[in-house]
């Protein structure tokens, strides 16, 4: 019979200033996302099974392996599909890269002298190219890899290193990783830069979930190294207040709008924009936002609607949104570079864009648009 693990609910035991941070590696401090989707097509098409999309693997993805196995392939021994894994992951894994804010935030934890663990599945001798590679290993205290189920390890690690569940985090990607925290009596957090999209993070109730670690050290520093309340009261008068944003259908010259996927809203589709600055007009925020999200300049800016986006349940976190809404049209190119923003995007017509997945208030845009035309 297998280990069977008690997993709480709620939060874990974490309520002092944090000193300890355990890290996930993959979808955390790296993103590998590419070459673990090659490398696992690579061993399917090996075994005689059919390959997998990016939204299929996400949507299938799990921990431990064997679990992930037995979904997409029942039928092949978990040992023939492995070898062909990590035959083929060696000769991909060139394309793993770090994840934008790791380093940022490998160094905030040095600086303030926050301990540094890894616990990860990844293998040994995999997690030693890489972290030499991209230069993380110099930030880690203590690493724990090829850990096929970190639920199993968690206690022990904490007890080798002497943390105090009190003052420690786990950071991870995925639901394991939010399980291997209850299970340690730890605090956790869940960043949207990896595997798990955002429903499934929901699912296993995390203590906090940041968009990426540049929002964790913000969050941090705000509330002296502590975890934040899960629900704070709101003081009418003094804050937080709604924000501000804008956002567009960008138009190319062929009648068709860019149309951009995100985590931060649950993995649908949505239209480019951000926040205004302070003393900035809403059409310099707008052009400014979607050169950052895009690189696309842009013109011929027309104001559509104002929408409030309250407490959206499709959004990451509780937030009000006051969303000044336009269209505009590309001047020159169309060729789009996303920042770490995005996920990936798309040209669509109207008709092509309302079929699609898409966040609410991006709905309501083309709605509009469609019934001033008509």
């Amino acid at each position: 019979m297998g280990i069977k693990f008690q997993v709480a609910g709620g939060r874990g035991r974490v309520g002092g200033v944090i000193r300890n941070i355990i890290f996930d590696w993959s979808g955390t401090l790296v993103d590998d996302l590419p070459a673990v989707l090659a490398a696992t097509n690579y061993a399917l098409s090996q075994c005689g099974m059919e390959t997998v999309t990016l939204e299929k693997f996400r949507a299938e993805f799990c921990l431990p392996f064997k679990d992930f196995y037995s979904r997409l392939a029942p039928e092949v021994p978990i040992q023939r599909l492995e070898e062909c894994f990590f035959m083929h992951f060696g000769s991909v894994q060139h394309k793993v890269t770090e994840l934008p804010h790791a380093r940022d935030f490998l160094i905030f934890c040095r600086n303030h002298k926050i301990r540094t663990f890894l616990l990860s599945t990844v293998s040994p001798p995999f997690y030693a190219l890489q972290s030499a590679t991209v230069g993380f290993d110099k930030y880690i205290d203590r690493s724990y890899s090829g850990v096929a189920d970190k639920r199993a390890k968690i206690a022990e690690l904490l007890a080798e290193n002497g943390l105090a569940a009190s003052d420690t985090i786990f950071i991870g990607d995925m639901q394991h990783d939010i399980d291997t925290a209850k299970c340690g009596g730890i605090g956790s957090c869940a960043v949207l830069t990896g595997y798990n999209r955002l429903e499934q993070l929901r699912a296993s109730d995390p203590d906090i979930i940041v968009e990426h670690l540049g929002e964790l050290r913000e969050i941090l520093e705000r509330n002296q190294f502590q975890l934040p309340p899960r629900t704070q009261p709101v003081d009418l008068a003094r804050g937080p207040q709604p924000v501000c944003t804008v956002g567009a259908l960008i138009w190319d010259g062929d009648g068709r709008a860019l149309m951009v996927r995100t985590q931060k809203w649950s993995d649908l589709w949505g239209i480019p924009g951000g926040k205004i600055k302070f003393g900035e007009p809403s059409t310099d925020a707008l052009i400014r936002e979607i050169k950052e999200e895009t690189d696309l300049d842009v013109g011929q800016i027309e104001f559509v609607l104002a929408q409030d986006c309250i407490c959206s349940k499709e959004f990451y976190r509780e937030a009000h949104f006051v969303l000044l809404n336009y269209t505009c049209h590309v001047q020159g190119p169309c060729h789009v570079k996303l920042n770490d923003e995005a996920r990936e995007f798309r040209w669509l017509t109207p008709a092509e864009a309302m079929k699609m997945p898409l966040n609410q208030p991006t709905r309501v845009l083309l709605e509009r648009v469609a019934a001033r035309s008509s």
